[in-house]
């Protein structure tokens, strides 16, 4: 069982930027959670795992909440707002009868067709374009 535990993951910028989230919380179901301390608790990044079994079925998810956050004067008082949120939800179902190497290929795969040199992938979710 993996121990929840300090995670670093890289974004996208020219320079690639390490971002380093530590664990903040289990809660009662067993979701881990993880933030990236931006000094303003409200913008904080937040990464999530959990595993659930139903019946013959696990279900393996991980989210990723990036706030973007800004401040807002009224009245002289300035204070952090978050004005949008960037969310992802990625769901793995395997049944129990599935093999470690076929759950491997399935996140290789997944992994792989996020590169960013995959058109499909990459154009519809980062570009915003439609499939044709």
């Amino acid at each position: 069982m993996p121990q929840l535990q300090n995670i670093v993951l890289t974004d996208r910028q020219a320079t690639p930027v390490s971002h380093t989230f530590v664990p903040t919380n289990i809660d009662a179901q067993g979701v881990g959670t993880c933030s990236e301390s931006s000094g303003v608790p409200i913008g904080e990044n937040k990464l999530s795992v959990s595993h659930k079994v139903s019946g013959k079925k696990h279900k393996c998810e991980v989210r990723l909440a990036v706030p973007i956050v800004q401040n807002q004067t009224i009245n002289g008082i300035t204070s952090p707002v978050v004005v949008r949120t960037g969310s992802a939800f990625l769901t793995f179902i395997f049944d129990e009868s599935s093999s470690e190497q076929e759950r491997k290929d399935i996140v290789g795969m997944l992994q792989s067709s996020l590169d960013a040199t995959k058109v499909l992938v990459n154009d519809t979710i980062v570009k915003l374009q439609g499939v044709y």
